[in-house]
């Protein structure tokens, strides 16, 4: 990937076109192949001269500025050119043959020979949010996507029926279109999209009334697809050629789908396992009892044992989450017992708790009730 422009250049992002124009012809003076002969000079002359061409003019800087080198690339030009000396195209392969002819041999075709070919179609994104029992489960859901689709009045050719295409005369059928741009060391051959054809190399006669001319049209399609158990948030699911159609015949592209698992109230997740609390009180804990507990497959029942202390995690083995990929195992649903002491008693209840404290004989050592009651939480 090319550098910054402006670090290229040694210039600020505030730099004026005076300043850009001083950069420019120190450092092409420095590299220029005429002069410098060490390794990377060549390379370090291309990229200066990409820099400036981008940033000295206002409209190829302001896109520039706002998408980086994606904003000023076009249709391939020059994705590859400041890297490979073996692939060079569009405006990298019009500078070498300008800098460069007889100077090592920079061949290859150039963009203003190469027709342009079916374009696949853009990927899109689609943040669906699911319940938690739905991310656990999984299952189906239905989802309505808007996305361009394949004209089906013309079949994405974007020319009325009955009527065809025809190569443009202006850029002869190859999408590019040749200008020249004035620097301090002379005139460079830029290539651009042909204005008239917009870069496809083709004229519709008669556009389709449809989808006027484009082969797409907007459209909302209902989809169902598939929920696989045990997914969380963050997680994405690719649904193949469900993006927006291709142009020229060119294949669709994907619908990526990212995951947003809404919290519940009586549960959380760790990973596979289910995290949860139960509440009992300071009786249920002595005594130990049988109690009914709510998991994701329902109501489970669960033996607390005698004595159980405040903060004891049980387990119950499979209750979790089914692991993704292989929803046979799951994890554990682990609860978290918490013992609840009430702040006040009635008369009778600290009566008869009181008798039980010196039947233990703590009501002198620890103080009456409680002590008593601490004696079990310990």
């Amino acid at each position: 990937m090319p550098g910054d422009y402006y670090e290229i250049l040694g210039v600020s992002r505030d730099a004026n076109k005076e300043d850009l124009k001083r950069a420019y012809r120190r450092l092409a003076r420095k590299y220029h192949p005429d002069v410098n002969k060490e390794p990377g000079a060549e390379d370090r002359f291309k990229e200066v001269n990409r820099a400036y061409e981008v940033l000295s003019e206002p409209e190829t800087r302001a896109r520039y500025d706002r998408f980086g080198e994606a904003g000023v690339s076009g249709a391939g030009a020059g994705a590859a050119g400041f890297q490979d000396f073996g692939d060079i195209s569009g405006f990298a392969a019009d500078i070498f043959e300008t800098f460069f002819n007889g100077f090592g041999g920079m061949g290859g075709q150039t963009a203003g020979t190469r027709r342009n070919g079916p374009v696949r179609g853009d990927d899109l994104r689609l943040d669906l949010k699911l319940e938690f029992r739905e991310a656990i489960f999984g299952g189906e859901k239905e989802i309505n996507i808007p996305h361009l689709e394949k004209c089906q009045v013309c079949d994405g050719s974007g020319a009325k029926p009955g009527s065809g295409v025809r190569t443009c005369s202006t850029c002869k059928g190859s999408g590019k279109v040749r200008r020249a741009t004035r620097t301090p060391f002379g005139s460079f051959a830029q290539v651009s999209n042909c204005p008239t054809c917009n870069g496809s190399g083709e004229i519709i006669e008669e556009k389709c009334e449809a989808c006027n001319g484009a082969g797409r049209k907007q459209e909302t399609k209902k989809l169902k697809i598939t929920i696989p158990p045990g997914v969380d948030s963050g997680q994405r699911l690719r649904v193949a050629n469900e993006g927006d159609a291709g142009m020229r015949g060119g294949t669709p592209g994907d619908l990526y789908v990212y995951l947003f698992v809404e919290e519940d109230k009586e549960f959380k997740r760790d990973g596979v396992d289910i995290l949860s609390q139960y509440k009992i009180n300071y009786l249920q804990a002595i005594l130990g009892c049988r109690v009914k507990i709510k998991t994701v497959d329902g109501s489970e029942e669960v033996t607390i044992p005698p004595g159980t202390q405040p903060n004891t995690v049980l387990t119950l083995e499979s209750k979790g989450v089914p692991k993704l990929g292989n929803p046979v195992s799951r994890g554990d649903h682990l609860i978290t017992i918490v013992v609840t002491i009430p702040n006040r008693i009635s008369a009778e209840e600290r009566e008869l708790l009181e008798k039980l404290a010196k039947i233990k004989g703590n009501s002198d050592k620890s103080g009456g009730i409680e002590g008593f009651l601490g004696g079990f939480f310990k």
